[in-house]
């Protein structure tokens, strides 16, 4: 009878001893490929070299974001830098000092546009690559565009090379702005869900969705113009870059229909009959025009050429001797959050701790603060104002720098500053405040489930399952009410205006910068370069360096990010295009979004608009 229990302990350990020699051997090869891979990484010769006569060809893919979200270091590994990603992040100031560069350079004959991977960026950032691309033009050397297919987004940069070339087969989707969205009343109606929504000012719809089907009158108003001026802005760029009249940019569908006809249903050879693109050419076409204009590379078969990546990396120097007077760049980009937050994002604790950073570091004489955020927390927003207003009792001058967005709780942050600059098309005001608080208990009836209990209090007694009496109600609006007119008091106070005069313009209405400026909102219009010469006049220094101060990363985490640097290149390429993928970015953006609601008071100052 002891045979089979032996029998069996003898099986079974003969199959723990197989999957275990099989898990050690796939660690091992696992190890020593990557070890493998590192050796080489480290000891190839890969200096970049730069023919003379060279084109820079910008292959620019993924968003331009003013500061890079953390990214795990094996993830970043996993990707290699020089891919085609459009889930990546190229940074705005990399791309600005690439493009300055070249210019001087003069092994640099030329660049060549190939943005066909570029993703969604925001009007005001490609205004700013657009304004590098006309410095770069002012040097003599031209700038030749090349795509498959041109959104309104690479169309844009386009618009700015001296020829734009376009495969026969593609084509350039102009097709103006829109804001639409989800609503969810009816929805909530039928699953008995109630939305308790407490905010203060006309125009912020942030909370409509929950109270409505439909978009209010105030709110379609207030997009509407919004939309219109962003867009004259993108219509008048582009019209003059090309030469072409403004309104053969969006065509009707009657327009549109006839000169398709024309070019006998070609969207590629109606473009270029409209005059959007100068030449059509397939890939093999336009490598050989590249090979006679710029001359053969020495290996593989195209043109003489550097891309983005490489330039990025042959022009990198090493810090010089820092001049003693310094005008610190504070980045502020995303959402409002609480808390300490990683790089890429705003937390009320670890943003107010750059900005303390700044006060305490006694070379930094000046601050520029570049906001790019559509707000969040008004918590957190008040921390970070805290801060900038210490920065000012410190004795050193605070100027705003606005991106893309600096609405609601980003203009919150921005009101204290000394100055506050903008560009023609960034999304700013909003000012506005709401909470909300969705409750359950008639979903939960209409399913046999009740709450019941006892409570020393009526606020102790508060739960999603339960509803809101009407006196605990009164409380939340007053105190939204109390939030909103702290805003406008705010408003009121640095930027020297009324209360009347700050609600007019208030009320969470989104307005551009160009209009900003006239409604006394923004000082000036202007760069980030405009603001830090700004705050270096305002401390009163004509000699210095400027530096970004931000999170700085452990020796561990610098040493595997410098090391996963070297062997991404090494490592294949991974495509970005899955379906899987897709639904994931798409989720994910929606879950931040959820995310940024954590005030711990439930008061938001945050601008839905300025996601269109």
């Amino acid at each position: 009878m002891s045979a089979k229990p032996s029998f069996i302990k003898r099986i079974s350990l003969l199959i723990w001893n197989t999957i275990n020699g099989l898990r050690k051997l796939i660690l091992n090869v696992f190890f020593f490929g990557i070890l493998a891979v590192i050796i080489v990484a480290m000891t190839v010769d890969d200096d970049v070299k730069l023919d003379a006569g060279s084109a820079l060809v910008l292959n620019l893919s993924g968003s331009v974001v003013e500061q890079k979200r953390q990214v795990d270091p094996i993830e970043a590994a996993m990707k290699s830098s020089k891919s085609k990603d459009a889930s990546g992040e190229l940074l705005l100031a990399d791309i600005l000092k690439v493009i300055d560069n070249a210019a001087h350079d003069t092994r640099i004959s030329s660049i060549v546009l190939d943005i066909g991977h570029l993703r969604w960026t925001g009007i005001s950032k490609l205004q700013t690559i657009g304004d590098a691309l006309t410095r770069f033009k002012a040097s003599g050397k031209p700038i030749i565009a090349t795509a498959n297919w041109y959104g309104q987004n690479q169309y844009f940069l386009a618009s700015f090379a001296d020829t734009i070339y376009l495969n026969p087969q593609g084509g350039v989707e102009l097709e103006g702005l829109s804001r639409y969205r989800q609503y969810y009343k009816s929805a909530l109606d039928k699953l008995k869900i109630k939305a308790h929504i407490f905010r203060v000012g006309t125009f912020k719809s942030a909370v409509e969705p929950y109270i409505r089907d439909d978009m209010s009158p105030a709110a379609k108003e207030a997009n509407s113009e919004l939309l219109k001026d962003i867009w004259a802005n993108y219509e008048a760029t582009v019209a003059s870059n090309r030469n072409i009249p403004a309104d053969k940019l969006v065509l009707n569908a009657d327009e549109y229909i006839t000169e398709l006809e024309k070019a006998d249903g070609k969207s590629a050879e109606m473009a270029l009959n409209l005059k959007w693109v100068d030449e059509l050419a397939s890939a093999e076409t336009f490598r050989l025009k590249m090979i006679d204009t710029f001359g053969k590379a020495k290996e593989g078969h195209s043109f003489k050429h550097i891309d983005f990546f490489d330039y990025k990396t042959l022009i990198a120097t090493h810090p010089a001797l820092s001049i003693e007077d310094t005008v610190g760049i504070i980045v502020a980009k995303g959402t409002i959050l609480n808390g300490n937050q990683p790089a890429g994002q705003i937390g009320g604790e670890s943003t107010s701790s750059l900005l303390r950073k700044a006060r305490f570091d006694d070379d930094v004489k000046a601050v520029v603060l570049r906001v790019d955020s559509p707000g969040g927390s008004a918590f957190a927003s008040e921390q970070i104002r805290q801060e900038v207003l210490a920065l000012k009792t410190a004795g050193k001058p605070v100027v705003v720098s606005m991106g893309s967005y600096a609405a609601s709780g980003g203009y919150w942050i921005s009101a204290s500053a000394d100055y506050i600059y903008a560009t023609p098309t960034t999304l700013t005001g909003s000012i506005g405040i709401f909470g909300m608080l969705t409750t359950f208990e008639d979903s939960l009836s209409s399913l046999g489930i009740h709450t019941d209990g006892v409570a020393t209090s009526e606020w102790a007694g508060i739960s999603v399952t339960k509803g809101l009496t009407p006196e605990v109600k009164s409380v939340i609006q007053r105190h939204i009410e109390r939030g909103y007119h702290d805003f406008i008091s705010l408003v009121a106070a640095e930027r020297n205006m009324s209360l009347d005069d700050v609600d007019n313009i208030a009320q969470g209405r989104v307005w551009s910068g160009k209009k900003a400026v006239d409604l006394g909102l923004v000082d000036e219009i202007g760069d980030l370069d405009s603001a830090v010469a700004k705050a270096a006049k305002m401390a009163g220094i004509e000699n210095f360096d400027s530096k970004v101060i931000e999170q700085e990363l452990s020796p561990q985490e610098i040493f595997i990010q410098e090391m996963l640097a070297s062997v991404a290149a090494y490592l294949p390429q991974t495509s970005s295009n899955s379906v899987l993928e897709q639904l994931l970015t798409q989720w994910s953006g929606v879950i931040e979004e959820f995310s940024s609601f954590d005030d711990p008071n439930g008061i938001y100052l945050y601008c839905d608009t300025c996601n269109f």
